[in-house]
């Protein structure tokens, strides 16, 4: 994918950039090239293959979860990686106030770095287990969107991700081809924790046309303060 397939796609998805936020990205990709080779953050590393599989399919959850450029809402990235997607919803969107949380302290200083480099405000970054995180009362059901990308399967990843959803809030997931079979597995999950299936979408990424799946879960009712559950657990003995 290139820069104008790249703007093509966006416009298709209601999303403009200017050319500050273009060179943000273009910061992005050479600060994670750059820090890839000191800690593993990506198998993906062509830059074409970048813009297409990390910056356009993070935005794909507009898909899901329309943003305008005014809405100052929350949103909590679990497990963020090398910040996919929430740093580059912040570049589209940068009224959005952003909380990232992942367990892996050097992925939290290439994220602090990469802040840092592109300018961004509002993005607070936190090295901790989701489990822990959930159960904080700072962060939890604070949030109006809680995001995550793979990490687990949807039964495992409710846990982690819906007590830090607002009742009202929404969870939504971004995952590849077999994201309903994991929905199925994981309707117990979202049911016990307050959540409730509001839409599943199936699509192919443009270009080399990949299966990806987003799951929209809105937060109905509060989640009790059993779960998440101690660290582990959730992995271990799925709901």
């Amino acid at each position: 994918m290139n820069r104008q397939q790249f703007l093509n796609e966006l416009a298709q998805l209601n999303i403009t950039l200017d050319e500050n936020q273009l060179q943000q990205f273009e910061q992005y990709y050479e600060t994670l090239i750059e820090w890839n080779e000191k800690i593993n953050l990506t198998a993906i590393t062509e830059k074409s293959e970048v813009y297409l599989k990390h910056f356009y399919d993070s935005l794909t959850i507009v898909k899901q979860f329309p943003l305008s450029f005014q809405e100052k809402i929350s949103v909590c990235d679990v497990g963020a990686g090398a910040g996919f997607p929430s740093i580059p919803l912040k570049i589209a969107f940068p009224q959005l106030n952003v909380t990232i949380v992942d367990s892996l302290k050097k992925r939290i200083t290439f994220l602090e770095e990469l802040a840092t480099v592109l300018k961004l405000e509002n993005v607070h970054f936190y090295h901790d287990r989701a489990e822990t995180f959930g159960q904080n009362p700072l962060h939890r059901e604070k949030y109006d969107l809680v995001t995550a990308r793979g990490v687990a399967k949807m039964s495992v990843l409710s846990e982690l991700c819906l007590p830090l959803v607002r009742k009202g809030g929404y969870f939504i997931a971004l995952k590849g081809a077999n994201g309903k079979e994991e929905l199925e597995e994981g309707k117990k999950a979202i049911s016990t924790l307050g959540g409730k299936i509001k839409n599943t979408e199936l699509f192919n990424l443009p270009v080399e046309n990949s299966e990806r799946t987003i799951i929209q879960i809105e937060k109905v009712k509060p989640t009790s303060k059993k779960y998440p559950r101690k660290p582990g657990l959730p992995a271990k003995n799925p709901l």
